[in-house]
């Protein structure tokens, strides 16, 4: 037997011998990032129908429908899969926990930085410093470090790399893409400084 076919039996095993709504959930809360129905579906061995369904039994059960109580946490779809996240009026508890534990945290000037990474995406590192007006170098690296943005390509004319966000950036936001991500223009000074006219 091969082992794609072992794969399979192991996994029909399991689910026959498992209850649906307690094995996905088990899988969401040791993953580290977004899972698909299609993933959860082949990892246990379910046609993707029955785990599309469970997944909404979940959503449910979580937010406390049909008399249930709403948890402090929720399933959200992100970043093309399913992934558990703190429910938001929870944020302020879990980051001041989270601050505690691991104060490591990154700077204003990553943050600004990333924040021009995210909204002109994609951009090299001499128009991020010029949006700055500061030398970017050293952020960057930083901001690569930590996986929330990645070399896009490189310029074939100047041979400037040009950066953009990554899928990690997406979730650390608990957004599905950076269409959510708020207008910029109201929290500049004069709606433009900075940026082109095409930011949002």
């Amino acid at each position: 037997m091969t082992d794609a076919a072992d794969a399979t039996v192991t996994a029909a095993a399991i689910s026959a011998d498992i209850d649906l709504d307690r094995a996905v959930e088990a899988l969401l809360m040791v993953a580290d990032e977004p899972q698909s129905v299609m993933g959860i579906a082949t990892a246990l061995g379910t046609p993707v129908m029955h785990v599309s369904e469970t997944i909404e039994r979940l959503v449910a059960d979580y937010d406390g429908e049909d008399g249930g109580v709403r948890r402090g946490f929720e399933l959200r779809e992100v970043g093309g899969g399913w992934r558990m996240y703190v429910r938001e009026d929870y944020d302020d508890v879990v980051a001041a926990y989270v601050s505690e534990q691991n104060p490591s945290k990154l700077s204003q000037a990553a943050l600004e930085t990333l924040a021009v990474i995210a909204y002109k995406q994609p951009i090299s590192r001499g128009a991020i410093a010029s949006i700055r007006a500061v030398n970017v170098d050293s952020v960057v690296r930083t901001l690569l470090g930590r996986g929330l943005v990645t070399e896009l390509f490189t310029d074939s004319e100047t041979g400037a790399i040009n950066y953009g966000t990554t899928d990690l950036l997406l979730q650390q936001l608990g957004i599905n893409s950076l269409d959510e991500l708020p207008p910029i223009s109201p929290l500049l000074a004069d709606g433009s400084e900075g940026f082109d006219d095409d930011v949002r």
